[in-house]
């Protein structure tokens, strides 16, 4: 890996949206164009240059957006792993520019379900109905697991939560630690959700929505949107902001269904983390900031774990002294996270996001003092698809 891909791209350029309504103005391709038109002109870049494109869509939705932009690229990759989507998309388009396949590829992300579900209130008030959602298709979790009461998606984190807090002790006060950090950083973000601060008893005080998660331990609903550029190392040095390089990358795949997870308290992560860190050549002690998918409390503390951080099963204690929040040894989500910042569906765009705007030094009031490497790992389905993207400025290429 070290040798395929470490340092030979870089991203350029980064754009997201986020209200602290939840709404956006702008929906579906519109915003999707915004997004990519934005993270082109922080690169220097215009469309005209573009001739890689992702979209984590496999319905053809990369040829539909192309076609509206009126580019032809000429490598195209519609990954879809959920949450986890845009770390293997940095991940792919990374091998793609070591190669020669690609030399400018943008990958962009755009949701909005908070102002859709107004929207469809609104209409069925009217007299018209809700908007129906695409058919899913068969989907095991139907026949072998809603039956039973499962659901979804927070029973499985609820799962997972319950078995981690079996196994080893862990307490409802240590995962709420987590959504106070988290908050805590959104207090320092004008475009976050949320932004008062929080404290471990409101989180247990917030109503219990599948045991032993509460409300506040879960991610939010919002729109939103983001992209960002990849572009060969060489060429990213004369573009317009300090080019983030790609030091390494992993994924790892476990299973589809809860049901089928091998341990409930353990990722994939567990491979995709050690491999990106392997290939980077980095330790535990270089990292400056980790921005982890936040779906639920438990779903950080499992990738603390996982990227080996602290020893499994020491998740809650490593947490509980505030250690991921402002002012602690170990950032963590300091755009506020999927928990306080904002959560359209797939929160993977804007770990990576955040992580650029920190080792460039563009985070405002909340940026942090060292930050020459970045870890951004996204989880995809119910703990399912796991990547680990490994990031870092001039200095550690």
């Amino acid at each position: 890996m070290a040798d395929t891909i470490r340092g030979k791209s870089a991203i350029a350029g980064v754009t997201d949206a986020a209200s602290p309504t939840g709404d956006l103005p702008d929906r579906g391709r519109v915003l999707e164009s915004r997004m990519v038109r934005e993270a082109l002109d922080d690169a220097g870049l215009t469309l005209g240059d573009v001739d890689g494109i992702c979209v984590a869509d496999p319905t053809m939705g990369a040829l539909g957006l192309a076609e509206h932009l009126g580019i032809q690229p000429e490598w195209v990759d519609s990954t879809m792993t959920g949450g986890s989507s845009y770390e293997v998309h940095v991940e792919h388009a990374a091998s793609a520019i070591a190669t020669g396949q690609a030399s400018v590829v943008v990958s962009v992300y755009a949701s909005t379900p908070h102002s859709d579900r107004r929207r469809a209130k609104e209409r069925g008030r009217a007299g018209g109905g809700a908007a129906r959602g695409r058919p899913g298709g068969l989907y095991p979790g139907a026949a072998w697991e809603a039956p039973f009461g499962l659901r979804m998606p927070i029973g499985a984190y609820a799962l997972a939560a319950s078995r981690h807090m079996h196994e080893f002790g862990t307490t409802p006060e240590q995962l709420a630690q987590i959504a106070v950090d988290t908050r805590a950083w959104a207090t320092k973000n004008p475009n976050a959700r949320f932004q008062d601060p929080l404290t471990v008893d409101d989180v247990l005080a917030s109503p219990e929505v599948c045991t032993p998660l509460h409300k506040l331990d879960c991610c939010l609903q919002t729109d939103g949107a983001g992209a960002f550029v990849m572009v060969a190392a060489d060429r990213a040095k004369d573009l317009r902001k300090p080019p983030v390089y790609v030091l390494g990358a992993g994924s790892c795949t476990t299973h589809s269904i809860i049901t089928q997870m091998p341990d409930l308290t353990t990722t994939g992560t567990a491979v995709s983390g050690p491999k990106a860190m392997r290939g980077a050549g980095i330790a535990h002690d270089d990292v400056d900031l980790l921005m982890l998918y936040d779906s639920f409390t438990i779903t950080t503390l499992l990738l603390l774990e996982d990227l080996g951080f602290c020893a499994k099963g020491e998740g809650g204690a490593f947490v509980e002294d505030g250690r991921l929040g402002p002012g602690g040894s170990l950032p963590t989500n300091t755009n506020g996270g999927g928990l306080s910042y904002t959560h359209p569906g797939m929160y993977g765009m804007f770990l990576l996001v955040e992580a650029v705007r920190q080792l460039r030094g563009e985070a405002g009031e909340r940026q942090l003092a060292k930050h020459d490497v970045a870890i951004a790992s996204g989880s995809g389905g119910v703990l399912s698809a796991m990547s680990t993207t490994v990031l870092g400025t001039e200095a550690t290429r």
